[in-house]
This record gives structure tokens, sequence and C-alpha cells, in this order.
């Protein structure tokens, strides 16, 4: 028979050169067939789902051949599964465990007991879903969640469906949390339906399998299809998808402004405990839902697939307003949404009282996780813009569910008893624990100006290192566009996002923090680098050289300042304002009148914004660098000649010149500068405003009176 590899509901990746490459090494296979699955999200939502294969290998203590199974291991991710990743465990010490399981209530004892089952001495630990690959015979084992099958498994009539669908070659499990019993059933659902190709696991997803890794990937890829199939023959014969729209969305340009306007606002109060990141998306599948006229009896629902959940919290906060509501009065939009947040922390709060154990962990951040405006989008907050971003990738997962189950039935969720004895789950807690500790700037968010290079790109660098998200920006596209590049490349695309700015156009400015707010929800702080330098003698000094300089250095700082405390202000979380000005604002020298003077207006001007901003809990600080050579474009434009002329000496000498007339002798970097911002942000000067740190290596001249 052949093999059909066009699909319409999923992508079939295999490519056989590439895998004849990895031929006759079974593991390898598995990373392979893991990787192509967890590239389709439709097959598997991030970090959920698990791999497996079984291998005859040389027990290191007998010599003799023993079955050792592979798994991807806890925490892991398909989609970049590795083999560091895996874990590989002895088949028959992980089943011989049947014989001491005294039930459910050993649950938690049993995942201790997997680790002395471990074959390989490198494995990562193992997970949950260890037993459920386990106990079941076949070489090659997907367990995945897509949408399509969830959808089914999630619905009333889902056992029916799939028996019906399938004509029973697909087994059907009811909702058990995953563990050992877990493990036991589908052994039992396959002992009573031989000769089936897969299991369907109410409310959760999907098992199947092969013989070889190809025979397990397509046979993955046709459950998926048919179930996919099924959905998209059915959506509307019931009744229209959702129940119908009840509200139309504005078009892409007015939902962008709207969510710019209230995501500061909506992250402050979803940051009542700890800074959180915002994830903003007007998805068209997003739209149909929360345009709905089901959208008020689904959303309080509640996801049904665990990762769901976990990911989303037990429900979202849908807000009550209008897609076009004017939001240009903070205060009482404020006083609207605040009885909505306090009513949600009271639900939240409802159900962690209620449906706690003697031993269940402290309750967590009470806060929703995902907001719903109807009309405009859906929003995000979490620890990180992986983590909501991510959190509104499994959101949209439960959409589909919940389209194919109404489709085809009617959607279930999980019990709330059932939810929480996952979301606070023992082992789901001793995860967390063992994740890394915050960086410190972790859950903050930065708009550094002139970022593309030089002062601006160190510290935009340095920032992330420590854990911020940074809206780099340039007024120069080409220069912008490269280090778009270098960053993504470096840190990947959760850790910043880019706009083309001009810091003496409000126009620019305004958009440039629309941006952070739709990749962010916000801005926390402000770093003022953008700038350039003239150096001439009085008598050649132009107006228009003059207006150059104050216009971007004095009214670009106050303009990109006074934009950002508007978001700031929104937030209500206080905030950092850092501003780049030179050792020339505390000293005089030759050829230097339009730039030293507003570099001194730039410290006056900082001085008066800490005296302003101090009750917001905004601080404003300067650093001072001199003579910062590296990757500067400061240096392009005639500043080096002009300055070189002054001193006497010649431009290739201006480097050691400026290094020895130093109390330390040395060459100031881009980097020292970076880390003096740091140390303002980091942490350990939350209670210091209005101060000035100079990085200059001593310039006895330049001391702060």
């Amino acid at each position: 028979m052949s093999i059909v590899t066009n699909f319409k509901h999923v992508n079939y990746l295999w490519n056989e050169a590439d895998a004849a490459k990895l031929e006759g090494d079974e593991v390898a296979l598995l990373l392979y067939r893991s990787n192509l699955l967890g590239a389709d999200l439709r097959l598997t939502n991030y970090g959920g789902g698990n791999t497996s294969c079984k291998t005859i290998e040389k027990d290191p203590l007998t010599g003799a051949g023993t079955e050792v199974m592979w798994i991807k291991g806890s925490g892991g991710d398909i989609g970049t599964l590795k083999r560091s990743g895996l874990a590989g465990l002895y088949v028959d010490r992980l089943r011989n465990l049947e014989h001491i399981y005294k039930g459910i209530e050993q649950e938690d004892e049993m995942v201790e007991l997997f680790n002395h089952c471990i074959y390989d001495l490198k494995s990562k630990a193992p997970s949950i879903d260890t037993p459920l690959h386990g106990f079941l015979p076949f070489k090659h084992i997907d367990h995945l969640h897509p949408d399509a099958a969830i959808a089914i498994a999630a619905a009333k009539d889902g056992r029916r469906i799939t028996e019906e669908l399938f004509n029973g070659a697909i087994g059907w499990v009811d909702w058990q949390r995953p563990g050992f019993d877990l493990g036991l059933q589908l052994k039992r659902c396959l002992e009573e339906n031989p000769g089936i190709r897969g299991i369907m696991l109410g409310s959760h997803g999907l098992f199947t399998w092969g013989d070889t890794a190809y025979d397990c990937y397509i046979n993955s890829l046709e459950v998926i299809e048919t179930c996919a199939e099924f959905l998209e023959q059915n959506y509307g014969k019931k009744g229209m998808v959702f129940g119908g729209q009840k509200l139309q969305s504005p078009d892409a340009e007015v939902r962008r402004k709207q969510a710019a306007a209230i995501a500061p606002v909506l992250r402050g109060f979803c940051s009542s405990e700890r800074h959180m990141v915002g994830h903003f998306t007007d998805d068209v599948r997003v739209l149909e839902f929360i345009n709905s006229n089901d959208l008020d009896r689904l959303a309080p629902l509640g996801t049904s697939c665990p990762d769901h959940f976990l990911r989303t919290k037990i429900s979202p906060l849908v807000l009550d307003l209008q897609p076009e509501a004017d939001l240009t009065d903070v205060k009482f939009l404020k006083e609207k949404l605040a009885p909505a947040f306090d009513a949600y922390r009271r639900m939240y709060t409802g159900y962690y009282e209620t449906c706690k154990h003697d031993n269940s962990p402290a309750i967590r951040d009470a806060n929703p996780v995902v907001i719903l405006y109807p009309g405009v989008g859906m929003f995000t907050f979490s620890k990180d813009k992986q983590t909501a971003r991510v959190a509104a990738e499994f959101y949209i997962n439960a959409i589909n569910v919940m389209k194919g189950a109404e489709a085809v039935s009617e959607y279930t969720s999980l019990p709330r008893q059932e939810a929480f004895d996952i979301e606070y789950w023992l082992l789901e807690e001793a995860k967390l624990q063992r994740m890394p500790k915050p960086k410190p700037l972790s859950g903050r968010i930065a708009l550094v100006t002139g970022s593309a290079g030089g002062i601006g790109k160190a510290i935009a660098k340095k920032f992330i290192e420590e854990g911020a998200c940074v809206v780099i920006n340039d007024n120069d596209s080409d220069r912008l566009e490269k280090a778009k590049v270098e960053f993504g490349s470096q840190y990947g695309k959760d850790a910043y996002a880019a706009a083309v700015l001009d810091v003496t156009d409000t126009g620019k400015i305004s958009a440039a923090y629309s941006e952070a707010t739709l990749a962010f929800g916000g801005v926390d702080i402000i770093v003022n680098c953008a700038g350039l330098s003239i150096s001439k003698p009085i008598e050649e000094h132009t107006e228009k050289d003059w207006d150059l300089l104050y216009d971007v250095l004095v009214k670009g700082q106050f303009l990109v300042t006074q934009k950002g405390v508007e978001v700031m202000r929104k937030q209500a979380l206080g905030g950092d304002v850092l501003n780049i000005v030179s050792k020339n604002a505390l000293v005089s020298g030759p050829n230097n009148a339009g730039y030293g003077s507003a570099k001194a207006a730039q410290l006056h001007l900082s001085r008066l914004n800490a005296a302003e901003l101090g009750g917001d809990g905004i601080r404003v600080n300067v650093v001072n660098p001199d003579a910062v050579i590296s990757d500067s474009k400061i240096w392009e434009s005639g500043w080096a000649e002009g300055r070189a002329k002054a001193y006497g000496v010649t431009v290739a000498e201006l480097p050691a010149y400026y290094a020895k007339r130093t109390l330390l002798n040395q060459i100031i970097l881009p980097e020292d500068i970076a880390n003096a911002c740091f140390t303002f942000v980091g942490g350990l000067m939350n209670k210091s405003t209005g101060n000035v740190l100079n990085v200059d290596g001593g310039v006895a001249m330049a001391f702060v009176r």
C-alpha cells in the first residue's frame, strides 16, 4: 500500500536523504522525528508532548543485550530536542515497578523510583510521561497534543466520535492525570483492543506508534489529518462557529493603537506582585473567538489539556470595554478596570482555597495570565517574553480546541479540582523550584536610544544579558537592520524589538513606545543615549550646528523622557531614566561651545526631572562618559579631527592621548558605560536619584562638586 505524503492540515517534513544518513541509529532517528513533529505547532505545543524509542543496548554490568527506552526528559521540547535532552532507562526495571505500585496515592513516589531505572548515567531527569511509553511495547511512540485531536478528546461525545471516526482503530482512555496509573491504563487499553494504531486520552492528547521512526511519524500525521478533516467538514453544520459574531473588530491600525494604549495599564495591574512582561496578538483565530456570541459562555470554562492551563491559568479575564473606547483618560480607565482585576483575584483565591490539600504549595500570583479585549485582541503577561508569548500560543490552542469540540459536540473542560491537582501538583512545584534564579533585570523592559551601535548597543546587550527585554532603535534604518540581525542571532527573537527612531520627531518617538508596549507591555528603563557632536571654533560654529546639537541632545532627551514617563505613569510601577551625558557637561574646553553647553543642559535637565518624578517612583540618573571611540558614529562626523586639532595631536593619537590624560591611564570602552548603567538599574541603587557617575578613567576637572 502506498503511503500518502500530501496532507492538508499538517506538514509532511520527512526528507529521505536526511533520514538515510541516520540509518541504523534509532536514537538519532528519534531526534529527527521529534524535531519534525515539534516544528509544526498544529501537532503539539511548545514543551508539550513526548516521543520515545526502544533499542537493544549492551548492559555495562553483565555485557548482555538489554532493552533501553530513550524518551524526552523532563522540561524539554521535542522541536528542539537533542541527545542531551533524553532520558535512557532500562525497560525491564521500569515495568517491574508495577509490582510495588500501590495506587494513585503513590504516584509522586513512583517518579523518584524512575531514577533507579536509569541506563544512561548522562540522562536528563525522566518525565512524568515515562511509564506511559514504557508500558507500551512499540519501538517508536509519539505522544502529541494536536488541537484537532484534543478537540475530539475534549468533546462531550469524544469517546463515541473517536470510535466511529476510526472504526475502532483508535482506543480511548478517560481523563487521568499523567503518571504511573495512566501508563497502566494505556497498557490495559491495548490488551483489550489488540491491533489498534493509537489511543486517544480524554481531554488530554493522542498516542500513536510504529515499528520504525518513519512508520510512527506517518501514523501520527495520518491520525491527526483525519481528526482535522473531520472537524473541517463539520464547522457550521450545528450552527455558526462560536454562535456567530457579536461585534465587528475595527481595522488593524485601530486595534494596534488601542492595544498600545491599554497595555501599560494592564501590565500595571498584572504586576502587583512582580514585574511582568506582556505579549499582544490580534490573530484572526483570537478575533473570531473574542468577538463571538459564545465568548461569555466558553471563556469561564477554562481549558482542557493540562499543558494549556499550566501556561494560561484556569481561565482568562475578559474586559468589559468597547473596541473603540476612549482610552485617553487613564484615571477613569483604571477605575473601570480595577473591579475586574479584583474580582479575578478573588475568583482565583477562592479556587485555591476550595481545592487545596494539606500539603499544597502556597498560592501563586492571583493575577490573570490571559486578558481578552473583545474586538481588539489578546494580551498575555508572564515572567518573561518567551513565557508570555508561549502562553498566547497555548490559549490559541485552547481556542482551536473549543471551536472543534463545539462543532462536533459540546466542549467540556476539566473539573476545577482536577485542574488544581495538576496546577499545584507537588511535582510541578518541584520543577518550578529547580528553575534558575531570575536575573537582576528579569521582567524589566528598556528603551535605549541610539542602540544600533556604540555605547547604546553595548547598554542594550548588557541589559538583555541581565534579563531585560530591550527596544533597540536608530535613525539609520540600514544600521538598525544590521543590529537586528546581530541581536536576533545572539539573543533570539524574544529578547528585543526594534524601531526606527529620530529623537527630534514626536511621531517617531510615540511609534517607538507603541512598539515597546505592543511587544512587551510597557517600559521600565529609558536610556537617552542618541547623540552627535560638533567641534568647531566659535567663529566657525553655525546656527544650524547649534540648533542640531540642542535638538538632538537636549530636546531629544526631553521628548523621549516625556513620552516614556507617560507610559510609566500608566503602569504605576516606578522606573528609571538614565541619561548618557558627557564629561564635557562639567569640563570647559576649546572649540566646544555648542556641544559642551548642550551637554551641560542635559545634565541639569536630568536633575530637574529627578526632582519632579521622584513622587512617581521614577529615578533619574546620569552617566558621564569620556572619549568612547569604539563603534561610535560621533567619530565619523568630523569630531575626531576637531578634537585632535584642539589638542594638537593626530586623529590616530587620540585614543592614547585620552587615556594618558586620565588618572587611571585607561581607554574607555562602550562596555564600561553599559556596566555603569547596570549599576543604577540592577537593584542595588533603588534609593538613588539625581546622581552623576563619571566613567572617564579619572579626570580631575570633571569631579562632581
